[in-house]
């Protein structure tokens, strides 16, 4: 397995597994939609994004992503960057996949000298919350979030 940091070339080989996160997120499943949404991200710099690939047979295969946007932080004056989507196929899971996807985007944060990565679960997922602490995310205590819509 290796990780790349996806291209424009590379948006219709990650495209499915985009589309397989939305729907596991109860969204229709719009693989042009997903397509366009992914292009336009990568072709404007709006974010980022790994790919978990791996080789089988002579063909490569995505087993999983993830994609973070960038943003910044008034009080330090510094860039950080948003963990926005994790996936990784269902029968891939359990295979270092995830791991392998946040420590590349760990490296990365540290590699563009920006402040570091934030991102949230839900409050019942105790899984990704002790499998993010694992390698190296701290839980926030002092921060309420709130959305408008």
């Amino acid at each position: 397995m290796k990780i790349v940091r996806a291209t424009l070339n590379d948006v219709e080989f990650v495209a499915p597994l985009f589309n397989k996160y939305r729907v596991y997120y109860d969204q229709p499943s719009q693989l042009k939609a997903a397509i366009r949404f992914l292009y336009d991200r990568l072709s404007m710099d709006e974010s980022v994004v790994f790919i978990a690939v791996d080789e089988v047979v002579g063909v490569e295969k995505a087993l999983g992503f993830i994609q973070m946007y960038p943003s910044f932080s008034s009080v330090s004056l510094e860039k950080l960057w948003v963990l926005n989507d994790l996936y990784v196929e269902e029968d891939e899971r359990q295979r270092g996949v995830a791991r392998a996807l946040l420590m590349e985007a760990k490296k990365f944060a540290v590699d563009s000298h920006t402040k570091g990565i934030i991102l949230e679960t839900t409050p019942e997922n105790k899984v990704a919350q002790n499998f993010y602490e694992k390698i190296g995310f701290k839980r926030d205590e002092n921060i309420h979030y709130y959305y408008f819509q």
